[in-house]
């Protein structure tokens, strides 16, 4: 069966990050986000996967110059122009030349989903398409699917008020559709499949949907971004990471300097550097990075190449690659550097995001 990846999108809530790179392309755990997505596709026999891309499409193309990562087969449907999601689902599917039932889903969430079940559900109930739900909190933010017993989707409401919303289960960002819903969706302009696409097939009586209560994040804040990766660290999701090697409270790939410094629930990426002194706490040290004597990383994200001189903390943070944190300086509440972006030293930046 084919997949089709939406990452097309710029990434404005994970700025800086995004300014040079595409978000599915920033690492969870030493691998980008986009293969933790594609490897639970292939936990279900999905092995051809095509992503409609927009935003920076080199840089997947680059990462995956052979068309191939995990052994599954990548194709590449660059839009023209932005064309919303129903847009770019029909670019896309048309691209790679789709002719049978096939998956959508979005390119910045973190899931466990059970997609074998999914395409079960939506078959049983000859659905043209069907929806992944999850159930959450606030749906505020979040697209909610009110439903008939037996899966019928009654409506779609995009980001209803709290106090308003008629279900708290959401739509999940990964569908099952059929060929036919393509024809729905007209070609050379943007279209929305939430509010164009989802609410013709319910008046046809054809949009199912089906709940669940499998992990899941939207990984596209720098909150959700930093829970993506403390989740996989705290063995909320299984994790299987080939060439990291388990140390009981960190993880570690080849060639760490680990000078007596202290790791608890960290993973240390290839070839970083921890000084004598440092202490780093339920955090990620991506390749290459370097943390200096006396440093304090606490739930924190260091992308690879990046330097924290001595005696600087970065708490609940994430500094960019390349990027350079002086010496004494101080990160704290969801502060994020973009790449390349250097710290003066004894400096302070509370929920600050360089350059804005």
């Amino acid at each position: 069966m084919q997949a089709i990846i939406l990452v097309g999108g710029e990434g404005t809530r994970l700025r800086p990050l995004t300014y040079t790179a595409p978000k599915q392309m920033v690492p969870i755990l030493g691998r980008p986000m986009l293969e933790w997505v594609i490897a639970n596709l292939k936990m279900h026999g999905i092995d051809d996967v095509t992503l409609s891309l927009g935003y920076l499409p080199d840089a997947f193309m680059d990462a995956y110059p052979a068309g191939e990562v995990l052994g599954v087969r990548l194709h590449y449907a660059v839009e023209p122009e932005r064309l919303d999601t129903a847009g770019a689902i029909r670019f896309a599917a048309e691209a790679a030349n789709v002719t049978d039932t096939f998956i959508v889903l979005n390119g910045d969430v973190m899931t466990d989903l059970n997609v074998t079940a999914l395409i079960d559900f939506h078959r049983a109930r000859g659905a043209e398409a069907t929806i992944a739900l999850h159930r959450v909190e606030d749906p505020s933010a979040f697209g909610v699917v009110p439903t008939e017993l037996d899966g019928r989707v009654i409506a779609f409401v995009e980001k209803p008020p709290r106090d308003e919303a008629p279900t708290n289960l959401i739509n999940a960002g990964t569908y099952v559709f059929e060929p036919s819903v393509l024809d729905l969706i007209p070609s050379g302009r943007k279209v929305s499949v939430e509010r164009e696409t989802f609410p013709v097939l319910v008046e046809r009586g054809a949009l199912y949907a089906m709940p669940g209560e499998c992990y899941w994040i939207d990984a596209g804040t720098p909150p959700a971004l930093l829970k993506a990766h403390f989740d996989l660290m705290d063995g909320a999701r299984e994790i299987s990471l080939e060439g990291v090697v388990n140390h009981g409270d960190y993880y570690q790939e080849s060639d760490v300097v680990l000078h007596g410094a202290a790791s608890e629930q960290a993973f240390l990426g290839a070839g970083s550097i921890i000084e004598a002194g440092a202490h780093v706490r339920h955090s990620m040290i991506g390749a290459g990075a370097c943390i200096g004597a006396g440093a304090v990383i606490a739930d924190s994200i260091v992308l690879p190449g990046a330097t924290v001189e001595a005696n600087a903390m970065v708490e609940r943070s994430i500094v960019g690659p390349g990027g350079r944190i002086g010496e004494g300086a101080r990160l704290s509440e969801y502060s994020v550097t973009g790449a390349g972006v250097e710290v003066a030293p004894a400096s302070s930046l509370v929920g600050e995001r360089l350059p804005v």
